[in-house]
């Protein structure tokens, strides 16, 4: 069988030499064919990107279509297809430097893959989430990746899904979807075992107070647990008084606990917060306060935001690879994408790696 790449007709004159008044952008698949001496499906190929063109054969196509002006028909083709080229990204808050980060790098993802992305705002509750979930379908989008925080294990029934999603997050793991987590544990154990070799010995957690064993897996849970292992391997015992609860993961939040540390006459020397945002007003706070950082009191936090290396001091994290987890995202998605749907294989987890990012704040 020959193929229809290789089957080029005769040099047919282009609409300029034919006399023909095609007006700017009205030009066919059939006028660039003809302009070009080849087949429909050719021209065709070549919009598609398909590999097997000969690289003379595409350049006469895209020769024709700049001639003529061309534009392909997207919405046509990609209802032909059944597909849109748009995907949705659900995040609990865009305004928090984290997920601002996330989306970038998730659209920069996308457009490799020659997709678009639709930002949700679910405001970190369950019932958006699971909105989020159950409409993707019926918003035209492709696929969807959903930054979870309320979902848990007794909505894994909810998510038995026949469109492309992927999870972020740490309630649901070993689900029936494709999920990316972060090293929630191993980062705070090793950002705690940071603190501890350059000296700390009353390291105060700010976090939700949340545990795994009473509250399920979710970033604080997690992240708590890394930092009780950490201390428990160096032989130092859980002080509870060094656990400061906070209801959201905002600057005041970070900037009250370290306030109320303080009032309270508590000694501490190092403080692990649960992300870089507390951090920041953790550090407001100790400078309000008088509180040199790193002599007397030494900061960590965790995520890495571009910002963290603007402070002052600037301020140590946990640098998950970013890059990582919204490239192994995009790929599981357009896996599903491309295989058939979200029952073609089974689920797949993966972590992002991570690296501890000294800087000013505990040197």
């Amino acid at each position: 069988m020959i193929e229809d790449t290789d089957i080029e007709g005769p040099e047919v004159p282009d609409a300029s030499r034919r006399g023909a008044s095609l007006r700017s952008g009205s030009a066919t698949i059939q006028d660039v064919a003809r302009a070009a001496g080849v087949s429909t499906s050719t021209v065709s190929n070549v919009i598609n990107d398909q590999p097997h063109v000969k690289d003379a054969t595409r350049a006469k196509v895209v020769s024709a279509m700049e001639r003529l002006d061309y534009r392909v028909n997207v919405a046509a083709r990609n209802l032909r297809a059944g597909r849109t080229g748009t995907i949705g990204l659900g995040v609990p808050e865009i305004d928090r430097p984290y997920f601002g980060n996330l989306a970038a790098r998730i659209i920069s993802a996308a457009a490799k893959h020659r997709l678009n992305v639709v930002i949700e705002q679910t405001g970190a509750t369950r019932e958006s989430e699971l909105k989020a979930l159950a409409l993707s379908r019926n918003r035209f989008y492709d696929g969807l990746i959903l930054s979870t925080v309320r979902l848990a294990r007794e909505d894994v029934d909810k998510l038995a899904l026949e469109h492309p999603v992927v999870i972020l997050g740490e309630q649901i793991s070993n689900g029936p979807l494709d999920h990316v987590a972060l090293p929630n544990a191993a980062g705070a154990q090793a950002a705690v075992e940071h603190l501890l070799e350059r000296g700390c010995r009353r390291i105060a957690i700010i976090d939700s107070g949340h545990t795994v064993e009473d509250d399920g897996p979710d970033v604080s849970s997690l992240r708590r647990s890394g930092y009780r292992d950490a201390l428990a391997s160096a032989g130092i015992a859980f002080d509870p008084d060094l656990a400061v609860s906070i209801q959201e993961f905002t600057m005041q939040d970070g900037h009250d606990a370290i306030r109320r540390l303080v009032h309270r006459g508590i000694e501490f020397d190092g403080v692990f917060c649960v992300t870089d945002t507390v951090a920041m007003g953790a550090l407001r706070a100790l400078a309000t306060a008088g509180i040199h950082v790193p002599d007397a009191v030494k900061v960590i936090g965790f995520d890495d935001v571009p910002e963290s290396a603007f402070l002052v001091p600037s301020l140590t994290s946990v640098a998950p690879d970013h890059a990582f987890t919204a490239e192994i995202a995009l790929d599981m998605l357009v896996a599903r994408l491309r295989g058939g749907g979200a029952t073609a294989m089974p689920p797949r987890e993966a972590t992002s790696p991570f690296t501890i990012l000294t800087r000013e704040s505990t040197r």
